[in-house]
């Protein structure tokens, strides 16, 4: 989806119904905003439905203040008015109020967003606006000299967030990463010390070596088709649950032994669509196109494990609240978990990347689930449906531990039962 290309009431209405969807809004709260190449400012009308938005309802401000539309445009025009006038590099604003984000906003915190590389890179230095009255020129006065400071991201005291960008759909980015930072990180205080990332090791996450040789496929076959549309229908499907973020998350497939399939670098998980995904044959790269970071990582588990057909890596927010502090993702819950997932080791910051031989080693047929610490959950099966269902039952497993917390001390599945289970389920290769 050319997202860039739809006009700019459609783009606002988009991205609202992603931020209402996932429970970031209310029905009456939130504000986006578009500056058009005419200066225009196209943004969300005051009073409306968030969940019942259409691209007729946008209001349009003219340079000159003239309000063209149906409604009048948001109470807190100002402070976008602002920003805009101290940040000519915005061409796109977003504001909600998430409840994490707002729980960090009244304890007046900022989320760290050192927790996970890609959480740093997508939102950088995330500033501090102290509290004005809503829809006042002084919140637009605080908020635009906060923004001022060279940041994309504020936090509102005792209000919410604003995010800018030079589109809607990278302010949208920065917007759900901060929120899955406070997520993940609100999970995380109930099992541990969270763990930051150094500047030192974030840097690291860039030498991830995926430039390969590049080569044309002549043609298709009907497996790598087939797969196209499962990885696809998968990623889709991570999303919508919440298991993975629009800019973080990789998913590939086996083809055969030296061809596998996997998803492209810097496309919305949203939006992917069967011709983004890129086909990696005799450690080359499909053509014209930008396979995931971690591509050389996915090409030596293929090749030491003929067994696995399918990796997923995801920063599902209870499954990396185990992540970032290193305390233990015990699957002895219920014996659908141990089952499914065995004993889930943590692989220390660094493995994944190059050609993540060290990591590969600690994957077989009864390790087939690891948490990558300050990163990811990685999954693997023999199929898609297998690695998928694997992220599904650690993120729901991490859940309810954490859940615990406020009712009681978690009482593991004893030896003898898991004995029992042992013979009847795992006697043979994980499957």
């Amino acid at each position: 989806m050319r997202f860039e290309l739809l006009p700019p009431r459609e783009q606002i209405v988009t991205i609202m119904e992603r931020i209402y969807g996932y429970s970031m809004t209310t029905t009456s709260g939130g504000n986006l905003s578009l500056l058009d190449s005419n200066g225009d400012v196209w943004i969300t009308p005051a009073g409306i439905d968030k969940g019942a938005l259409r691209p007729a309802d946008i209001s349009c401000v003219k340079p000159d203040g003239t309000i063209e539309g149906p409604h009048r445009p948001s109470s807190e025009y100002p402070f976008h008015r602002a920003i805009y006038q101290m940040r000519p590099d915005f061409r796109a604003i977003v504001h909600a109020h998430p409840p994490a984000l707002v729980s960090f906003s009244i304890v007046r915190k900022i989320p760290n967003t050192n927790i996970i590389p890609q959480a740093h890179y997508v939102c950088g230095t995330v500033g501090y606006a102290p509290y004005a009255l809503p829809g006042s020129e002084r919140l637009g006065q605080v908020i635009a000299d906060t923004f001022g400071q060279g940041v994309d991201v504020v936090l509102l005291e005792n209000h919410g967030t604003v995010t800018g960008g030079k589109d809607l759909l990278t302010a949208f980015h920065r917007f759900e990463t901060l929120d899955f930072c406070a997520r993940t990180l609100i999970r995380a205080r109930t099992v541990g010390e969270v763990r930051s990332l150094t500047s030192e090791e974030i840097e690291l996450s860039r030498q991830r070596g995926e430039k390969l040789r590049k080569f044309r496929p002549e043609g298709h076959t009907t497996r790598e088709l087939e797969l196209r549309s499962k990885i696809v229908d998968m990623v889709h499907r991570a999303y919508d649950q919440r298991l993975m973020t629009s800019t973080e998350g990789t998913v590939s497939a086996r083809i055969d032994e030296t061809t596998f399939l996997i998803t492209p670098f810097g496309v919305d998980r949203k939006y992917l669509d069967v011709e983004d995904l890129v086909l990696i044959r005799d450690d080359r790269r499909e053509r014209r196109k930008r396979p995931s970071r971690a591509v050389r990582l996915h090409m030596t588990i293929y090749r030491e494990h003929p067994h696995i057909g399918a990796i997923i890596t995801a920063q599902s927010p209870s499954a990396t609240a185990y992540s970032v502090t290193g305390a233990k993702l015990d699957t002895r819950t219920i014996p659908e978990s141990y089952i499914v997932l065995r004993d889930i080791p943590l692989v220390p910051y660094g493995e994944q990347f190059g050609n993540g031989e060290a990591l590969s080693k600690r994957l077989g047929e009864t390790v087939p689930v690891v948490l990558l610490q300050n990163d990811a959950i990685l999954t693997t099966g023999r199929d898609l449906a297998q690695a998928f269902d694997r992220l599904e039952v650690a993120e729901f497993s991490a859940s309810a531990l954490i859940d615990t917390e406020p009712i009681g001390d978690m009482v593991p599945i004893g030896d003898i039962a898991l004995a029992e289970l042992e013979a009847k389920f795992l006697s043979t290769p994980a499957t």
